[in-house]
């Protein structure tokens, strides 16, 4: 099968979903990085109208959008599979993979994320704290409905991983480093436990910051 293309930016916790995903799959990639600015670029919006990240290129087929790019490689490459044949275990998968797009990150990765990561890491921006504020009663309602759905089962749809687990736990790894992480994840345990389950995944320890920037350097 010809190889697999994830143009991105190392840091991108959607970014990570893929590479991670095609690090369980054992499948052979290229990280393609972007330049600072460079989602905006006219090359970059010729694969992705809207200018985000990440997008995903094989063999002459251009795919945004993490969910379908997830769906897609577990559909052209098998095995492991990533989706429970179960329908419910399938629905819970679909169900984690939305609150992770639509609440998780809209209104809490991509603010308090956002104010206490990129902005003064990496545009040199203040952090807006009244934002930080603003987004804790939801950020807390997320958390603690991820703990519910995750309830005493090891991984999101049940004893394996899932594209599920691929998704979110690089959402929650990214916001250990803010000083929200000790308010909103360490009071739900079985949240703890998945998370450092997953982090000692080898397709997450392969899919660093550190990992993924020494990627982008050898492209």
């Amino acid at each position: 099968m010809s190889e697999f293309i994830v143009h991105s930016v190392a840091g991108s916790p959607f970014g990570r979903s893929v590479l991670a995903t095609l690090e369980e799959k054992g499948a052979r990639y290229r990280f393609a990085p972007l330049p600072p600015g460079g989602s905006k670029s006219p090359e970059h919006l010729a694969r992705h109208p809207f200018g985000r990240v990440p997008v995903l290129e094989h063999d002459g087929f251009m795919l945004y959008e993490t969910q379908a790019m997830l769906r897609y490689l577990d559909r052209v490459l098998p095995t492991p599979a990533l989706t429970p044949s179960d329908p419910r275990r399938s629905a819970r998968m679909d169900q984690v993979m939305n609150v992770n797009d639509w609440y998780l990150f809209q209104g809490v990765g991509n603010v308090i994320g956002f104010q206490r990561v990129i902005a003064p890491r990496l545009l040199g921006l203040p952090t807006d704290e009244a934002a930080i504020a603003a987004a804790m009663p939801r950020a807390r309602a997320v958390f603690a409905e991820l703990a519910r759905l995750l309830g005493e089962q090891q991984f999101f749809a049940g004893d394996t991983v899932s594209l599920a687990d691929l998704q979110v736990a690089p959402q929650v790894d990214f916001l250990q480093v803010t000083p929200e992480w000790s308010e909103l994840v360490p009071p739900h345990a079985n949240l703890v436990a998945w998370l450092k389950r997953m982090q000692a995944r080898p397709s997450f320890v392969a899919t660093t910051w550190e990992r993924v920037s020494e990627m982008a350097k050898a492209a």
